[in-house]
């Protein structure tokens, strides 16, 4: 479900027939242009989609005697489509608005030519109707790798994100993030609205991240790389050391690195997370450096065993 005033908004939509709700019955981010179906074709119609009427559509409606017209028109009404939106400011035939209100379907007009309005609608609903989560933690933008920081509340999570504030970094979200899943392999965090830019550091309280650190310093939204979960170190637990094995963890299906950060007093760890997200970035580009090591030791045990 879509609500009507948030796709208006979003594509600058103009309503010349709202329907029957404030709601749209749209599931999918597919669009469809309905050219076959109104030159006779109903054979496999996508009607759980957003009909699109451009040019091409209106143009073969225009050279239709008027009876063929309308039931070509009737017929594209009479199935359960959540809405049409006619593009490039065309107006709207007198059949088409007559079946609208008939059968309680929404249409909207675009200035946009047919292409645009397309690509625009689909990055709309592919956002809007991405499934969602929230989880609590801190989101940052670390040299362009979206790092999500979990851990136990009072663990320092909000001061390691402020103080790679300081050395450059923005912030997403502090707290609250609220994650959606775009496509298969993709996750997107941003801030609530009511607590966007704002960060709490206990002793402090409640602080203005835009305002004190400048714009540079924030970011709306950030796709998720990586999920760093600090911890208590806790002296019987064996922590990784080498880095070999890679551990993933999964949010909304989607799988993504995951580092366990033990810690204790005296560690820098704003500088450990920021290594942390310049190593991924390496190992995106093909470098490991455990792999590597692992290599040269490999290297030498054979040359030693050769001589």
């Amino acid at each position: 479900m879509v609500k009507t005033a948030d796709m208006v908004k979003a594509l600058g939509l103009e309503i010349l027939y709202l329907g029957n709700g404030d709601s749209l019955h749209i599931e999918t981010s597919e669009v469809s242009r309905p050219g076959l179906q109104l030159a006779g074709y109903w054979d496999y119609f996508a009607r759980e989609r957003t009909q699109l009427i451009g040019k091409a559509e209106a143009s073969y409606l225009e050279t239709l005697e008027e009876k063929d017209r309308r039931e070509r028109i009737q017929k594209l009404m009479s199935y359960d489509i959540p809405c049409v939106i006619i593009c490039r400011g065309m107006d709207c035939f007198p059949e088409m608005m007559e079946a609208a209100q008939e059968r309680g379907v929404p249409i909207f007009r675009s200035k946009e030519n047919t292409t645009m309005l397309q690509i625009r609608l689909i990055v709309f609903l592919n956002s809007y109707l991405a499934p969602r989560k929230t989880i609590h933690g801190v989101l940052v933008d670390i040299a362009g790798i979206g790092m999500l920081i979990t851990g136990d509340s009072g663990v320092g999570k909000s001061e390691a994100a402020l103080e790679l504030i300081k050395r450059g970094h923005r912030l997403v979200a502090d707290d609250v993030v609220d994650v959606s899943r775009v496509n298969d392999e993709r996750l997107v965090g941003e801030a609530p609205e009511a607590i966007r830019h704002f960060m709490e550091i206990r002793g402090i309280g409640i602080i203005d991240i835009a305002t004190m650190y400048g714009a540079g310093a924030i970011i709306r939204s950030k796709s998720i790389d990586m999920n760093v979960h600090l911890e208590l170190w806790q002296k019987d637990k064996e922590y990784e050391r080498l880095g070999l094995e890679e551990t993933k963890t999964s949010i909304l299906g989607v799988e993504i690195p995951q580092l366990v950060i033990p810690i204790h007093p005296g560690r820098n760890l704003a500088v450990v997370l920021e290594v942390a997200a310049r190593n991924l970035r390496l190992k995106q580009m093909g470098f490991n450096a455990a792999e590597e090591i692992e290599r040269r030791l490999n290297e030498r045990l054979m040359r030693g065993s050769m001589e």
